[in-house]
């Protein structure tokens, strides 16, 4: 008897070897991901900003071209700027001291971007959160006045992505399976339904690749216990098991093989004895 449904890895219509630089941008997974080829070590770059969650905040970031942040990006509340585009840690009561912290993380990232050659993104989530300077990518715990929140359409997720040119690096979207429940398991369920159409739709006009971590999560693992305490997250374990589809369905044999020797000899090199003769 069989008492779950597997998903057997696919094949990719590219390979990544072991030394493909790749940048991932989106959610905290894409993090995780580029974490553990990093780890196993893959030329990977995710996190330098920390994350972003909907699609029109990626496609944002897509659109500046790596043109560098000016005071009119920047948001003044009670005597300190904000940088609402990325994570919480972008704001100082001085500007360009902001400034400077934010333009050299950005440079980092957008060189990152442009040497790459496969790019992974990761959509996350639907609610978005506007104020005068556009979407807001993080709200940075800012009163919620400052902000009108809603649901991004399918059609202008689709809109904004189609057609969009990288060149001839290899492209693979992916749907975070992490769950929103913030506003109800209901409308995670909506937020994730309509990234996922969207995502099929953009990628079969665009010409990449789907890679299915959220299913993998909620159809393969299918289970609490493959998530961590918050019920939200998965777990490290299931981290794990999708990296391990990862590699099988873009990597092949040998080049699994050279990022499990690496991973073998990092782990032999920060072990530290705790005896010594």
């Amino acid at each position: 008897m069989r008492f779950r449904t597997e998903i057997e890895p696919a094949t990719g219509s590219f390979e990544i070897s072991a030394d493909t630089p790749v940048a991932l941008v989106g959610s905290c997974f894409a993090d995780e991901i580029g974490r553990l080829l990093a780890r196993d070590g893959v030329p990977a770059t995710a996190g330098i900003m920390g994350p972003l969650f909907n699609p029109l905040s990626i496609k944002k970031f897509l659109d500046r071209n790596g043109r560098p942040y000016t005071p009119g990006d920047l948001t003044l509340h009670e005597g300190v700027w904000h940088c609402l585009d990325w994570a919480n840690r972008y704001q100082h009561t001085d500007p360009d001291t902001l400034l400077e912290s934010v333009n050299a993380d950005f440079s980092r990232l957008s060189e990152a971007l442009t040497s790459a050659q496969c790019i992974i993104i990761t959509f996350g989530n639907t609610k978005v959160y506007e104020t005068p300077l556009g979407i807001a990518g993080n709200c940075h715990k800012l009163p919620a006045g400052m902000f009108a929140s809603r649901r991004l359409t399918l059609e202008e997720i689709v809109d904004a992505w189609t057609g969009i040119d990288f060149g001839h690096r290899n492209v693979i979207l992916t749907l975070s399976p992490v769950r929103y429940t913030e506003n109800g398991l209901a409308e995670s369920t909506l937020a994730k339904a309509t990234l996922r159409v969207a995502i099929d739709r953009i990628c079969s006009r665009n010409g990449w690749d789907y890679f299915p971590a959220f299913e993998i999560l909620n159809d393969d693992l299918r289970d609490y216990r493959f998530y961590a305490s918050d019920l939200k997250h998965p777990s490290d374990t299931a981290i794990e098991y999708v990296y391990q589809h990862f590699c099988e369905t873009y990597m092949s044999r040998a080049t699994r093989e050279t990022l499990k020797e690496h991973r073998k000899a990092s782990l032999t090199a920060a072990h530290h004895p705790i005896l010594h003769s």
